[in-house]
């Protein structure tokens, strides 16, 4: 007889063990559409350590985003998390992870390359094609950024941090990381000279690395007062110079150019040829900045040193704002035979006077993010408050001027972060958001 069915044995389910939980996140949606939202986080994965973030800086390229759901070509094609500067605490600790301990405090390395191809080999990660970096649109799906409670980070992307390093310092380890890169690139020899232009956090660090490496002078200028003066007295540069704001010129203002009532929007010279205004305009800007280079450059003029009228400039100009008529001035404050490093990312194509580099033999370097250069600005970091007879690295803490609690807040911190003053009249050099 066969077997009754009530006589078989159903196979037995065990109740499945979820390890996600939930964590709260600052999301970017569009343009000034941020929402708080809870996000489900998978325990750490195989190599990887769960943060919890501690500190997180506004970069201008989160403003960029922030503002406008873009930054330069880069434009968000799905909900993205901003943030890329940050610290925090090992909560948990994935497979195959050594080195590290629960509460381990740590500063986040948020660019995660392949690690394979012949780029990363050769340690130049930060161009590897493969790179995936937090808050960027670049890849896709996006990389989400660090305005998160916790994430999942890989264990070889995340630096130990010496209690004597606050949070605040560690986040700025980041735009530190750009500066030392740039000068890496630049290689300055003692005694050398330079010029930043920009005096934002990278152009302020970029600056003190510069004076790092040797440089005697270091010239930052800005079109901010505040800025420039808060460069000096906190020791990033040796000088300082604060650009005229330029004349807004538009069409309804193009009185200021030649025969400007010609309907042909042309300035017809008494020989009858026309030549564009665009044409006029591109020379001006160019006499603009070299009149703009020669006061720069009289600021630290050595009349016994620099008696040689064909070898006026700075060693190295440190390029941080990405503008176009920025790019004009670097290349005729430069000496012949120096450099132009290009560090701050802005305006994709540009129109530049790239003779005035070839027959004077100016290199022009671009850097892109950095790499290898954590392990430096920690070590510097550790020994800021030292006593030794070098210079003074200056405070990455007294860089942070407001600070925002929780990621209910972030909305706030990235309208203030897009300022140069605060409501008090206050200046503005780094915001960051604290757990």
């Amino acid at each position: 007889m066969a077997p009754s069915a009530g006589c078989e044995h159903a196979p037995m389910h065990l109740p499945v063990l979820s390890t996600a939980s939930f964590t709260n996140a600052s999301v970017l949606h569009g343009p000034r559409d941020l929402r708080l939202e809870r996000r489900i986080i998978e325990e750490p994965g195989l190599g990887e350590l769960q943060v919890l973030i501690k500190t997180t800086g506004i970069c201008g390229s989160d403003v960029s985003y922030y503002k406008k759901f873009a930054n330069g070509d880069l434009c968000a094609c799905m909900p993205l998390s901003l943030g890329h500067e940050s610290s925090g605490i090992v909560v948990a600790i994935g497979p195959q992870v050594s080195g590290f301990s629960i509460g381990d405090r740590v500063a986040l390395e948020v660019g995660v390359a392949c690690g394979q191809c012949t780029i990363c080999r050769k340690g130049r990660y930060n161009l590897c094609k493969k790179m995936r970096f937090r808050s960027s649109a670049k890849s896709v799906p996006h990389y989400q950024g660090t305005l998160q409670e916790r994430i999942n980070h890989p264990a070889i992307w995340c630096h130990k941090l010496p209690d004597n390093i606050s949070f605040d310092a560690a986040a700025l380890l980041e735009p530190l990381s750009v500066g030392i890169h740039a000068v890496n690139r630049a290689s300055p020899a003692p005694g050398s000279t330079a010029l930043v232009l920009g005096a934002g956090t990278v152009g302020l660090l970029t600056a003190v690395m510069a004076r790092q490496a040797g440089c005697t002078h270091v010239t930052i200028t800005d079109v901010d007062q505040g800025r420039v003066d808060y460069a000096i007295s906190k020791g990033f540069a040796t000088h300082g110079y604060v650009v005229p704001r330029p004349l807004h010129i538009s069409s309804s203002s193009s009185s200021i150019l030649p025969n400007s009532n010609s309907a042909s929007g042309s300035s017809t010279p008494s020989d009858g040829i026309a030549t564009p205004l665009s044409t006029l305009s591109f020379r001006s800007s160019l006499d603009s900045a070299k009149a703009l280079a020669a006061e720069m450059l009289a600021l630290t003029q050595n009349h016994v040193l620099d008696h040689d009228d064909e070898d006026i400039g700075v060693d190295v100009t440190f390029e941080c704002t990405g503008k176009e008529v920025c790019m004009h001035t670097a290349l005729y404050a430069t000496r012949p035979g120096g450099k132009v490093i290009m560090v701050g990312m802005g305006t994709p194509i540009q129109t530049l006077p790239l003779s005035v580099a070839h027959l004077r033999e100016i290199d022009i370097l671009g850097v892109f993010r950095y790499a290898n250069t954590y392990a430096t600005g920690i070590r510097m970091l550790c020994d800021q408050k030292g006593s030794g007879a070098g210079l003074t690295f200056p405070s990455l803490d007294d860089m942070v001027t407001h600070r925002f609690k929780g990621l209910e807040n972030a909305k706030g911190a990235f309208e203030l972060a897009s300022r140069t003053m605060d409501d008090e009249g206050n200046l503005v050099v780094k915001v960051v958001i604290e757990a």
